[in-house]
């Protein structure tokens, strides 16, 4: 209570009837009066004062009354006032949030960006936006059907913005659903409180396919004559907007493609497929701030071939010789021509027409040529050299809009009928030592031949036909002369050969024609006396193989080598130890020191030496092979980057390899396991595949896009088992259309 002044009340809403406050009266007044916003339940008692409220104020309705309370006098003449009285009316929490539609519908497309918002929902709530009472916080309860552990989508809580998840980035797929119902939520009290009020409402999501993705492949005549740039695709993304780009895949001077801000391919100059027949290049899309909006997209372009290269003979002069005995209808050559069309095609189809013939002697339309395959043949009579010994063929090839002439000379050679005969049949003999060098003429040899020279008729090939089992001589024919010149092929032997009874024949390459045989004018015979040298010492094998332990203890004996002389001589280190040296070998008992120059495989040869007269020398090789030990720690084979593709879902893996620098003398059998870390346990796991493989798969798909060192324990299970830890990089980043990191 208290005297008449201007006053402030601040009531809740609701609440039913109560009192205010009590206004005192001051002499001469005897009574109040009130007028204003009284909303037919605020009043004052005349006599009392007692200011009250008879039912509830609703915040909703009015937020503020307004009302003037003034004293009256014995007459009702004013005493004092008009005083304000003012009534805020606070609000509660009485009012639940409403959706403004009963039912959303929104389309979103499939690899949309995750977090790219496709469509909104809005509630409203009728309390005071100033407090909790108005402030909204959504969430998807449901969402029909929900074929994954993640949820393919997700709410902004604040603003109700609905986007694709990154899981449903990567799984959305209208084939599989193209339809999915959200049951959206919405609490007031920002959601905070158990006891705040809730709406829900459905959400009719519709899948749509990508816009964004590569156009067929993309065919391209050549050498258009088109105005470029010229228009050959479009790309669009799912996100308005974006903005493209093109980088190459292949490198090159300048790729001859752009692409407009509306997506719009273009190849800007003419192609040449004979250049370069196919390209394939990138285009991405990216937002205003420059971020990749979608998956790179491949493009790939096959340029096509027109008939714009003419047929090309293979030789300038194409020679084809013929016996005079060949029969009509034989195949005598080909006439050969290209074109650099595209194969396969009728642009680079080529057929062959004899033109003309020079000189038409005897008669026209001695030959014949197959369109299809340019074989040429004799299309009647057996040629003769006495008629020409030439003929000259312009033989037209065509492909069809082109033509070409090739030239063609056809010899007529002399048949083989003349054998070789020798000058004469004994060279009687030759006298050689057996160390003379391989490759020395020791004696030449001359036979003739009657038939036409420079021909397969008249070459004469000389060959030992007896005394030379072991092809110990070779012949060589000067092409010119026909002269032949014997020449030592291998080494000769005094102790297995003294002498040699050679027997040589004469023959042409080109067969005899029937009824003509070669005879004893074909043949000759010499002999050679093979005159002793005193020779080097031998060892009893060429080559000396032993196989140790690469661990083996210092002076252990690795192997005996021995020698002799072939004359029976003595011979200078006969027997001979190699020990294990200092990761080398030790030669012992001899008159010589060699040491190895590596660990492992071959050692050079030890000398021997002769003891009386002009010492001579051998060699002979050791081959020392190491069995390896179990001394080399497993590593991972790093030939390929280990990587996911952003975003991971969970699911995913990959092989990885192990090897090991020790010699695996059967299958190796490595075991992977991950190092007793936290983070490698939660976030990778590890199964066998083989015995150097294993899969490395993601454990969920809540990883960034960066490089992961995941730690990795390898034992290679050896006698003795050695393992290592490796720290394994594991990239996780965004993919091309192909599947690998972009």
């Amino acid at each position: 209570s208290g005297p008449l002044q201007d006053m402030t009340f601040s009531v809740q809403e609701g609440g039913g009837p109560r009192i205010l406050h009590q206004f005192t009266l001051e002499p001469p007044a005897v009574s109040f009066r009130m007028s204003g916003e009284k909303a037919g339940i605020i009043d004052i008692g005349p006599k009392t004062g007692i200011l009250y409220i008879n039912g509830s104020l609703d915040w909703e309705t009015q937020q503020v009354h307004k009302l003037q309370v003034e004293s009256l006098d014995g007459s009702g003449n004013k005493v004092k006032g008009p005083f304000t009285v003012t009534i805020n009316v606070e609000d509660i929490n009485d009012n639940p949030p409403e959706f403004n539609q009963t039912r959303y519908f929104g389309v979103v497309r499939q690899n949309s960006r995750p977090g790219k918002p496709f469509m909104y929902v809005h509630a409203i709530d009728r309390d005071d936006p100033k407090t909790p009472h108005a402030q909204l916080s959504y969430s998807i309860l449901h969402h029909f059907p929900n074929p994954y552990a993640q949820m393919l989508f997700q709410i902004d809580n604040a603003t109700g913005a609905i986007s694709p998840s990154r899981t449903g980035s990567y799984y959305l797929d209208p084939q599989k659903h193209d339809t999915f119902t959200l049951v959206v939520s919405v609490k007031d009290m920002a959601g905070t409180t158990t006891n705040a009020f809730t709406g829900s409402v459905d959400v009719i999501i519709t899948v749509m396919e990508s816009l964004w993705k590569a156009p067929p492949i993309i065919r391209i005549k050549e050498n258009s004559t088109e105005v470029h740039p010229v228009n050959i695709s479009k790309v669009q993304s799912n996100e308005p907007g974006a903005f493209y780009e093109i980088f190459e895949k292949e490198k090159l001077p300048r790729l001859p493609f752009s692409i407009s801000k509306n997506g719009d391919i273009y190849v800007t100059k003419p192609l040449d497929r004979e250049e370069k027949d196919t390209y394939t290049f990138f285009v991405v899309s990216k937002d205003d701030k420059g971020e990749l909006v979608d998956k790179p997209l491949q493009i790939h372009v096959i340029v096509e071939d027109i008939n714009d290269n003419p047929p090309v003979c293979q030789q300038a002069l194409t020679i084809i010789e013929v016996q005079e005995n060949e029969k009509e209808g034989s195949n005598i050559g080909t006439v050969f021509a290209t074109d650099m069309d595209e194969e396969d095609t009728l642009n680079s189809r080529l057929q062959f027409k004899i033109q003309s013939q020079k000189p038409e002697f005897p008669q026209t339309g001695l030959f014949y040529i197959q369109q299809d395959t340019g074989n040429l043949h004799l299309t009647g009579r057996s040629l003769s050299k006495r008629d020409s010994p030439k003929y000259f063929l312009k033989v037209q090839v065509t492909d069809p809009d082109f033509q070409t002439i090739c030239d063609v000379e056809v010899h007529v050679i002399d048949i083989n009928d003349q054998i070789p005969i020798f000058e004469k049949s004994d060279y009687e003999s030759v006298t050689v030592a057996e160390d003379i060098p391989v490759g020395t003429v020791i004696l030449e040899i001359q036979a003739t031949d009657g038939d036409e020279p420079a021909t397969g008729s008249s070459l004469i090939i000389y060959q030992v036909k007896e005394g030379d089992p072991n092809n110990t001589l070779i012949i060589e024919t000067d092409s010119e002369t026909n002269r032949g010149f014997v020449k030592i092929n291998k080494a000769l032997d005094f102790e297995t050969m003294p002498v040699y009874n050679l027997v040589i024949n004469a023959t042409n390459p080109e067969p005899l024609v029937s009824g003509v045989q070669y005879n004893a004018s074909s043949l000759t015979q010499f002999r050679i006396f093979v005159t002793n040298v005193d020779e080097p010492p031998a060892f009893q094998k060429p080559v000396y193989k032993t196989e140790v332990s690469e661990d083996i203890p210092v002076n252990t004996l690795v192997m005996t080598v021995e020698a002799y002389d072939p004359e029976g001589d003595s011979v200078q280190g006969k027997y001979a130890q190699y020990l294990a040296w200092r990761k080398v070998l030790f030669l012992q008992k001899s008159y010589l020191l060699v040491e190895g120059e590596g660990v492992v495989g071959w050692w050079p040869a030890t000398h021997l030496h002769q003891a009386a007269g002009q010492p001579q020398k051998t060699k002979a090789f050791l081959i020392l092979h190491l069995r390896d030990v179990n001394d080399n720690r497993p590593q991972i084979a790093t030939d390929y980057p280990t990587f996911f593709c952003y975003p991971v879902s969970g699911g995913e893996k990959t092989l990885i390899q192990a090897v090991d620098a020790d010699q695996q003398v059967f299958f190796p059998r490595f075991t992977f396991s991950l190092a007793d870390e936290m983070n490698a346990r939660n976030n990778w796991e590890i199964s066998k595949f083989n015995g150097t493989h294993a899969y490395l798969s993601p454990k969920h798909g809540n990883f960034e896009e960066k490089a992961y060192d995941v730690p990795i324990i390898l034992n290679d299970n050896g006698k003795p088992p050695l393992d290592n830890k490796v720290n394994l990089k594991v990239s996780i980043c965004k993919c091309s259309s192909e599947n690998s990191c972009f």
